[in-house]
C-alpha cells in the first residue's frame, strides 16, 4: 500500500468528467447510472447484519487484510476531535470506530454509537461497554436520535452504502452537528487507473462470497461487492455532500482508491 496522499479540496465549480469505459470497469458507471441510495430493504440490510454479526470483525480483518484499523484512525483524525467533546458515529457495527472516538475524546467526552442492527449493537455494548463516554443505540442513519447540532462530529464507515438515499443521509448527519463541525466518511471506492480497478473488483467480488463461506455467511458477503456496483466515485459522492449542504468538502483516496475518506463541514450561519 502506498502512503496516502495529501486532501484534495473540491472546487465548487464543475470540472470536466471523464467518461469511463463501463465495460471494462462494472462498478465505475456513467454519472447518470451512479446510485442515489441502496435498494436493498432497510429490514433486509438489518437481517444480514444482524446475521454476521457474530464473525463480522474476524470477516472484515480478512477482506481488508489488516488494514481497517489504519483507514479508521485516518477517519479518527479527520473528526478532529479534542478532550471532552462529542461525536455520533452511526452504522457503528461492531463498535471499532466509536471505541476510537471514544478514546479521542476521554472520559468527559461523549459518543454516541448506532446502528440499524441489534445483534451489531449488542457486540458493541458487550466489548466496550465498560467506556463511560460510550452510548448505544439501535437507530436507522436516517432519523437519528439526536437533536439539532448536538455533537462535535459525525462519523460513518463503510455503511453510507447500506442506506437507502445517500444525500439524505449527509443531510441527517449534517443535522446532529453543531455549526463548524465535521462529517466524516470512510468508504468503498471506485479504484484508479482502470487496471488496478479491474484487479480490485475481481479480487473484491471473488473473496467476498469465500470469506462468507469459510464462516457460513454466504448470503450476506455476497450482498457486500453487490452493494457496490453503481456506487458513486470519490468525486462524485463529494458531490453529493455538497448537495446535502456540507461545505469545505474534501477526500482523501486510501489503499489506491480502493478506500475514500471524505470530510465536510457544517456551515457555520449567521
Amino acid at each position: 500500500m502506498t502512503p496516502a496522499g495529501p486532501l484534495q479540496t473540491i472546487e465548487k465549480t464543475e470540472a470536466p468528467r471523464e467518461q469511463p469505459d463501463t465495460e471494462d470497469l462494472p462498478a465505475q458507471r456513467a454519472d447518470s447510472e451512479a446510485r442515489e441510495g441502496n435498494p436493498v430493504p432497510e429490514v433486509d440490510v438489518a437481517a444480514m447484519f444482524d446475521d454476521i454479526a457474530p464473525v463480522y470483525d474476524r470477516l472484515n480483518t480478512l477482506m481488508t487484510f489488516g488494514l481497517d484499523g489504519r483507514w479508521r484512525r485516518h477517519a479518527v483524525r479527520a473528526a478532529a476531535l479534542s478532550s471532552g467533546a462529542s461525536a455520533i458515529d452511526v452504522a457503528c457495527g461492531t463498535g471499532k470506530l466509536a471505541a476510537d472516538l471514544a478514546e479521542r475524546v476521554g472520559p468527559f467526552g461523549r459518543i454516541l454509537a448506532v446502528d440499524l442492527s441489534q445483534r451489531m449493537i449488542e457486540r458493541a455494548r458487550s466489548t466496550y461497554g465498560d467506556l463511560i463516554q460510550l452510548e448505544f443505540s439501535v437507530a436507522n442513519a436516517l432519523s437519528l436520535p439526536a437533536a439539532r447540532g448536538e455533537f462535535d462530529a459525525a462519523t460513518i464507515a463503510f455503511g453510507l452504502r447500506n442506506l437507502a438515499d445517500f444525500e439524505a443521509g449527509f443531510r441527517e448527519l449534517r443535522r446532529v452537528v453543531r455549526p463548524g463541525g465535521k462529517v466524516v466518511c470512510l468508504e468503498l471506492s471506485v479504484p484508479k487507473p482502470k487496471l488496478w480497478g479491474r484487479t480490485y473488483h475481481a479480487v473484491f467480488r471473488r473473496m467476498a462470497p469465500v470469506a462468507g463461506s469459510i464462516f457460513h455467511r454466504g448470503p450476506a458477503y455476497r450482498y457486500l461487492p453487490e452493494s457496490l456496483e453503481g456506487f458513486p466515485d470519490a468525486e462524485l459522492l463529494a458531490g453529493t455532500m455538497r448537495r446535502a449542504g456540507l461545505e469545505a468538502v474534501s477526500y482523501r483516496r486510501l489503499a489506491l482508491g480502493a478506500v475514500a475518506l471524505h470530510v465536510g463541514e457544517v456551515p457555520v450561519t449567521g
